[in-house]
């Protein structure tokens, strides 16, 4: 293909944008030479300097290799069923840990039993009971449950196969090649690759431990982004929950913004009720310009794959009718026990002790480690951001007393600075041993 041509984005985002989603679907196929630096340059009238940062990020992500004189040249992806990032975490997932730190998933002991769900659902119902392809793709009672647990009123609500499933759908009916999307940084590694895969340019926005930093997010917005993508609560990696104020001062932020207007925010809700703090959502504040997406794997069970999307009819509408010609709807049985799980008491009650076991295990695991001289602040929900003096030496520290964490690089929309290096920890698999750990976790911290 005429490379030189495809090439309109004069920026290196634009320019790393368009070539790796052209390298992941194929039309730059394995060993395809890439064009000079210069060839670019003159081709897109822009300096060698803007290729050759986009050729650096193209190189970061995995996607092309510099042969020196020989030019550069596409890579052939090991592991062709994990995204680039999703394999930079799964990197010596395959070497056996007394303790994996590093996985985000929660902890097998506190998810709900789904046998009873099940069995109540088998008593019920004889066996699959679609009589029609083109039902509702929600159950009207599961509906009825999420819209009074919503924390706004969403014109449209469906449900989906888990909240990656759910981001994805939103995004591509919201963006195109050459959209701009501002995202936290760090953030989930999954959503760089699917916004990669999409072909826009990310836009990285600072957060504390309140969320987004509404000065950032105006400078995104000068920026002309089409969307903001942003977890309200226990985000990845940082473990930070979004609080009603500084909900305010975003939704002030895109009200008062020239080019704020028009901006769709997609929240990724992916915790759920394992959370310690309430569902805040910019919705609250932005009637019909937030899609909330509320998954339920880490509260009841990552294999029931169900997430809820609500938001504005007009994208909601057009998720629906592109799963009609995919999936068509989330399996109608799976709706059924996961509205068992809502309404039974019992499971409830699960939920609720997970909740507090996670916040107990944040607390511990954060006394700890200060205990022992290091620094790592409390998070919500599963996860938590260690400042490091170098990655590499933490990761290797940990691995020799036989824990393995998440280097922090690959959670990063740009690359981290001096003094910016950071682990996630992930406390689904920390029960016990407190004092060991923060021990341990403060002298990675320092090696």
């Amino acid at each position: 293909m005429d490379l030189l041509a495809a090439l309109t984005e004069r920026t290196p985002a634009g320019i790393a944008a368009t070539i790796g989603q052209l390298v992941r679907s194929g039309d730059l196929p394995v060993g395809t030479r890439l064009p000079t630096v210069r060839e670019v340059a003159a081709s897109l009238q822009v300096s060698p300097g803007t290729v050759s940062a986009a050729w650096h990020a193209l190189s970061d992500a995995g996607l092309v290799r510099s042969r020196g004189r020989a030019g550069t040249f596409v890579l052939a992806q090991t592991t062709t069923w994990l995204p680039p990032r999703y394999r930079d975490l799964a990197s010596g997932a395959q070497v056996p840990y007394r303790l994996d730190l590093s996985s985000g998933t929660p902890d097998p002991q506190l998810l709900p039993a789904l046998g009873p769900a099940f069995a109540t659902l088998a008593r019920r119902t004889a066996g699959a009971t679609t009589s029609s392809y083109l039902g509702p793709p929600v159950l009207p009672p599961l509906e009825s449950r999420l819209r009074a647990a919503w924390p706004f009123a969403p014109e449209a609500l469906t449900v989906v196969d888990g909240a990656l499933d759910g981001m994805s759908r939103t995004l591509d009916v919201l963006v195109g090649l050459g959209s701009r999307v501002a995202i936290e940084d760090p953030c989930f590694p999954p959503l760089l690759d699917l916004l990669d895969s999409l072909g826009v340019q990310r836009v990285g926005v600072g957060l504390d431990e309140h969320g987004l930093l509404p000065d950032e997010l105006w400078r995104a917005l000068d920026a002309r982004c089409d969307v903001v993508v942003l977890q309200p609560r226990a985000q990845n990696p940082t473990g930070a929950s979004m609080t009603s104020e500084r909900a305010r001062e975003l939704a002030r932020v895109l009200h008062t913004h020239p080019h704020g207007a028009d901006v769709v925010v997609v929240e990724d809700d992916h915790s759920g009720a394992i959370c310690q703090t309430a569902d805040v959502s910019l919705g609250t504040y932005l009637a019909g310009r937030v899609v909330h997406v509320h998954s339920y794997s880490k509260s009841h069970g990552p294999d029931l794959r169900i997430a809820a999307v609500g938001g504005p009819a007009r994208v909601l509408e057009r998720v629906v009718a592109r799963r009609m010609l995919g999936p068509g709807w989330t399996s109608r049985m799976l709706q059924s026990a996961l509205l068992e799980l809502l309404t039974d008491r019992t499971t409830q009650q699960q939920v609720a002790g997970a909740r507090d076991a996670y916040r107990r295990r944040q607390r511990e695991v954060a006394r700890a480690v200060e205990a022992s001289g290091g620094r790592l602040r409390r998070g919500d929900g599963l996860n938590m951001w260690l400042p490091v003096a170098d990655e590499r030496a933490a990761l290797v520290s940990l691995a020799a007393q036989g824990v393995r964490a998440a280097p922090g690089s690959p959670f990063r929309v740009d690359a981290p600075g001096p003094g910016e290096a950071h682990l996630r920890i992930s406390v689904g698999s920390v029960r016990d041993a407190f004092d060991a750990l923060g021990t341990a976790l403060a002298a990675a911290a320092q090696a």
